[in-house]
């Protein structure tokens, strides 16, 4: 079908070459990092022949290096109470930013977008001022930073479920509350489910941010003990490095990925599941008979 002309896809050759080639380009280092952790020898600039010394043969590898174990499960242990702290509340923030009418309202609005416009340096520093000369109490180290983490990602989460928010309105919560369900009972009926893609995608985005971060986790590590692999990764890089820096960042990689597989397949069961459950609904009643 074309209107006044159209016809999709008509001339989108060159758009779709230039995103590939865009694609390709940015996965090539992720992939040469990744053929390199393979290396059988100590080279970090050359392809050499594939084994898996660097994985967990060698006794700097991944699998014998304690120091690389601490870093990953530092990593990945922040990254998932990041999730688990940050995103309800985010979600809670959300619902409450978008309900709350008045110029304070305004004012809270912007000051959330702070953290996204903000030298992430800047926030560091901060947050290291913070937990040194306001709340020296709290334990440093791991403490400290997903506290930072919490508080820097909080933001992302917000904007993702407003926007969400925003899209789907508030006449189905108002149909529920017509129909006699409670305040809480629309809330976790209606209007949660509704939010299920935005909520899954603050989480993504929420573990990927915390993987990746270096520098409020370097500001807020007190050292090896609380070392995460950015912050490996970039002192190995400037002493001389071996495969097992790429070995351990490919690890992260394949976590991550699996993750986000793992919940793409959730989303895409509670999709059909939900289509299945509004056919039969629609069967029931005789809609579209």
């Amino acid at each position: 079908m074309s209107v006044g002309g159209y016809r999709p896809g008509r001339r989108l050759g060159p758009l779709m070459v230039i995103t590939w080639l865009y694609v390709l380009w940015s996965l090539l280092p992720v992939l040469i990092a990744v053929r390199i952790s393979f290396n059988s020898g100590k080279s970090r600039s050359s392809f050499q022949s594939t084994s898996m010394r660097w994985y967990w043969e060698d006794p700097a590898s991944v699998w014998r290096d304690q120091a690389l174990q601490t870093a990953l499960s530092n990593t990945l242990k922040l990254a998932v109470l990041t999730m688990v702290l940050a995103v309800p509340i985010g979600v809670a923030m959300a619902i409450g930013l978008q309900r709350w009418r008045g110029r304070a309202s305004r004012a809270a609005n912007n000051l959330m977008l702070l953290p996204l416009v903000t030298p992430e340096i800047v926030i560091g520093v901060a947050l290291f001022l913070v937990f040194t000369q306001i709340y020296s109490s709290i334990p440093r180290g791991f403490t400290t930073q997903l506290l930072g983490h919490v508080t820097f990602t909080l933001s992302y989460v917000v904007v993702i479920v407003r926007g969400r928010l925003l899209s789907i309105g508030g006449q189905f919560e108002e149909a529920a509350r017509d129909l006699g369900a409670t305040r809480m009972q629309a809330l976790r009926l209606v209007l949660l489910p509704q939010l299920g893609p935005a909520i899954f995608a603050s989480f993504m985005v929420v573990f990927a941010t915390s993987v990746d971060d270096f520098v409020i986790s370097s500001f807020l590590s007190t050292g090896a003990s609380s070392e995460t692999v950015p912050i490996k990764i970039y002192a190995s890089a400037r002493a001389a490095a071996t495969p097992a820096v790429n070995a351990v960042a490919t690890v992260m990689l394949v976590v991550t990925l699996a993750i986000v597989a793992v919940g793409g397949l959730a989303i895409w069961a509670y999709r059909r599941n939900q289509g299945a459950t509004l056919g039969s609904a629609a069967a029931a009643t005789g809609i579209g008979g």
